[in-house]
C-alpha cells in the first residue's frame, strides 16, 4: 500500500466535508498532494491542502489550514496535526500505524511496492548504436539507465518492451564493411600499412576480418566492390551485433525487440514512404523551402525546394526536411517511419534514451509523436550526459583494442557488474559522472553498491544469528501484527516510515523516469539500517536479537525481513545482486 496515496484520499474527503458545510462545493482537489516534511522533525506526512485551495476560494491558508486541521485530528490512526508556516498541515500518525504497515510489507514481500496493471504499453529503447564497433563507457550508462527505467516502469505497473535499433543503414555501415574488408585482406597476408583516414582503426576488426577470410577464403578478392560490399556489410553486422549483445549480457542486460532500420527502407513501397504519405494525407508533409540557418552557412546547405515536414505546428523550431536531393529519404525520415511503426504496435508511450550529444533530438521527437500519434501517445527523452573515468585520481587512458575509447567491457571486466550497474545510476542520468575504478571496489561507507548489498548481507545475517540462538526464524513470515507492536524505539519506527516511502518512489521514479532516485534511496535506506544496528551496539536492550526475549526479538526481526526485501527488490530493478553474505 502506497500510503501516502492511502492519506491524500484520506485529506481529500475530510477537505471536502469542511468545505461543504462552508459552502464551498466543487473545489479542484487535483493540487492537493502529500509528501514526507523535508525535516522528519516535523512529522511523517505533510500536505499543501490549504495552500493550493486558498486563492480559489479567496481564503486566507492559515484559517484553511486550522479548519483543515481540526478534521483531520479525527482520522484514529493521526496522533497529532499542526499548521506550519504559511499553512502547510503535517500530520504525525500513531505507532500502531506504522507496524500495522510493517505487518503488510511483510505479507506483500518481494512485491512490496508493485503497482496495479495500469493498462499502459511502453517502449523503452535504449543504447541504439551502431554496429560498427564495441559499446564504450558512454554507451554503457545509457544501457544501465534504459535497463533500470524498463524495469521501474514495468514494477510500477506498465507493460513494458526493451528495444534496440540497430543502424544498420547509412553511410557509417558502408564505412564499416571497408574497413573489415582491409582486415580480410591483412588476414590473408596482405601488408596494408596505416589504416586511411575515414575507416574505422581499432584492432576489434581484425577478428572479423579473419573469421571472414576462414569463411571465404580468397573468394572475395577476385570480386568488385559492388560484389563484395553486400556479403562483408552483412557479415560485419552480424558481427558487431553478436559482440554488441555479448557485452550487453555482461551487464545482465537482455533487449526483447532487436529493430533493424535497413528493414524501414526495404519494400515497395517502403514503410518510410508509408509512412511520409500517410502524413501528407493530413497535410503534415509539404513542398517549400528552409530560411538559411542561423550563423555561417554550412557548405552542404542549399537553397532548393524540398519534401518538408510541417514540424513546427506541432512544436519543433524548424520544419524538417525527409528526402535528400539525391532523392533518398534523410535519417530524420527513418526516425518518422520508426516512430510510426511503435505506434502501430501498440505502445502509447515511447522512451528513448539518448547521449547528451542527441539534445537536439528531443524537440523532433516529440514533434514526430504529436503529427503520427497525435494525442494517443507521447514521447519521453532522456538524455545521459558522459562518464568520465579515474584509477586513484588519475584519468584512465583510452583502450587500444577500441582505438577510440574505453570499452564498455572494459570496464565490467575490471570492477564487476555490480558496482557498474549501480554507480551508473547514483549521479541523474542528466549530470556529468565520475567513475572511479577504486572507489568502487572499496568496502567502506563511501563505496555506494558496497554500503547497500552489505546491509542485505548483514540482514541475512542477523537471521542467521537468530536461527543460531535457537529462535524460530521461519515464524518471521507469519509473525502478527500484535507481536509488531512491541516495535516502540523511535529507530525501529523510522526504519518502518522508510520503508512505507518505497512504493512512492517506485511510481515517482517511474512517472519521471529517474532511476536513479531509487539508488539514492537504497542508501538512504541503508544507511538508516546499519545506523540502528550500530545503536545495538551501545545499547544491549536495542539488538535485532534479544536473548532470552524471543517474542520481542521475533518483531525485530520481522522489521530486519522487511529491509532485507525492500532492499533486494529495490537492488533487483537497478539489476544488482542482493549478497547473502559478504565477505
Amino acid at each position: 500500500m502506497n500510503i501516502f496515496a492511502d492519506f491524500e484520499q484520506r485529506i481529500r474527503e475530510r477537505v471536502e466535508a469542511v468545505l461543504n458545510a462552508r459552502g464551498n462545493e466543487g473545489a479542484d482537489f487535483s493540487r492537493i498532494g502529500v509528501e514526507p516534511p523535508r525535516d522528519p522533525s516535523h512529522g511523517d506526512l505533510s500536505t499543501n491542502a490549504a495552500m493550493v485551495l486558498a486563492k480559489p476560494l479567496d481564503a486566507k491558508p492559515r484559517d484553511l489550514a486550522d479548519a483543515f486541521a481540526d478534521a483531520l485530528r479525527q482520522d484514529a490512526d493521526v496522533e497529532t496535526v499542526e499548521v506550519a508556516g504559511p499553512g502547510f498541515i503535517n500530520l504525525r500518525l500513531k505507532s500502531a500505524y506504522w507496524t500495522q504497515h510493517l505487518h503488510e510489507i511483510l505479507g506483500r514481500g518481494l512485491d512490496y511496492g508493485r503497482g496495479e496493471a495500469t493498462g499502459h504499453r511502453v517502449n523503452v529503447e535504449y543504447v541504439s548504436a551502431n554496429p560498427t564497433g564495441p559499446l564504450h563507457v558512454g554507451h554503457c550508462r545509457g544501457a544501465v539507465v534504459g535497463d533500470a527505467i524498463a524495469n521501474v516502469m514495468a514494477f510500477a505497473g506498465n507493460e513494458v518492451s526493451k528495444e534496440y535499433y540497430i543502424n544498420d543503414a547509412g553511410a557509417q555501415i558502408e564505412v564499416l564493411a571497408r574497413s573489415t574488408f582491409l582486415r580480410y585482406r591483412e588476414a590473408l597476408g596482405e601488408a596494408i600499412g596505416e589504416i586511411a583516414a575515414g575507416l574505422y582503426p581499432g584492432d576489434y576488426l581484425k577478428t572479423v576480418g579473419a573469421a571472414l577470410a576462414i569463411r571465404y577464403g580468397r573468394e572475395l578478392l577476385d570480386q568488385d566492390e559492388a560484389e563484395w560490399l553486400p556479403t562483408v556489410k552483412s557479415y560485419a553486422i552480424a558481427a558487431m551485433m553478436m559482440s554488441i549483445r555479448d557485452d550487453l549480457k555482461a551487464l545482465d542486460i537482455t533487449q526483447d525487440v532487436f529493430f533493424s532500420e535497413k528493414t524501414l527502407h526495404e519494400g515497395d513501397p517502403s514503410r518510410i514512404t508509408q509512412a511520409v504519405d500517410d502524413l501528407r494525407e493530413r497535410g503534415f508533409v509539404y513542398q517549400g523551402t528552409l530560411p538559411p540557418p542561423k550563423g555561417q552557412l554550412p557548405e552542404d546547405w542549399e537553397d532548393r525546394e524540398q519534401t518538408l515536414l510541417r514540424s513546427t505546428e506541432v512544436g519543433d523550431d524548424v520544419d524538417r526536411p525527409l528526402v535528400k536531393s539525391d532523392g533518398t529519404y534523410t535519417y530524420f525520415a527513418a526516425d518518422v517511419a520508426y516512430f510510426a511503426d511503435k505506434f502501430a504496435r501498440g505502445f502509447d508511450e515511447m522512451v528513448y534514451v539518448l547521449g547528451a550529444d542527441h539534445g537536439g533530438y528531443v524537440k523532433r521527437l516529440e514533434a514526430v509523436a504529436k503529427a503520427v500519434a497525435g494525442d494517443k501517445a507521447h514521447v519521453d527523452v532522456v538524455l545521459c550526459q558522459l562518464v568520465k573515468l579515474f584509477r586513484n585520481g588519475e584519468p584512465v587512458r583510452m583502450s587500444k583494442r577500441a582505438g577510440e575509447f574505453v570499452t564498455l567491457a572494459d570496464v565490467v571486466n575490471e570492477v564487476g557488474r555490480d558496482p557498474v550497474r549501480f554507480m551508473m545510476l547514483f549521479r541523474k542520468s542528466d549530470a556529468p559522472l565520475d567513475f572511479d575504478f577504486q572507489r568502487v571496489t572499496e568496502q567502506s561507507k563511501d563505496n555506494p553498491v558496497f554500503y547497500v548489498q552489505y546491509a542485505h548481507a548483514r540482514a541475512r545475517s542477523i537471521m542467521r544469528q537468530a536461527d543460531g540462538e535457537g529462535i524460530d526464524v521461519s515464524a518471521v513470515a507469519t509473525v502478527d501484527a500484535e507481536t509488531l507492536s512491541l516495535l516502540a524505539d523511535e529507530g525501529e519506527l523510522a526504519l518502518i516510515r522508510k520503508l512505507a516511502e518505497y512504493p512512492r518512489l517506485v511510481q515517482a521514479a517511474s512517472l519521471a523516469k529517474e532511476p536513479h532516485r531509487l539508488a539514492f534511496y537504497l542508501y538512504d535506506l541503508a544507511s538508516a539500517f546499519h545506523g540502528q544496528y550500530n545503536r545495538g551496539k551501545d545499547h544491549p536492550e536495542l539488538r535485532f536479537v534479544k536473548a532470552n526475549d524471543a517474542t520481542t526479538s521475533l518483531a525485530r526481526l520481522g522489521l530486519v525481513q522487511a529491509v532485507a526485501f525492500v532492499i533486494a527488490s529495490g537492488l533487483k530493478l537497478i539489476g544488482v545482486h542482493a549478497p547473502e553474505e559478504m565477505r
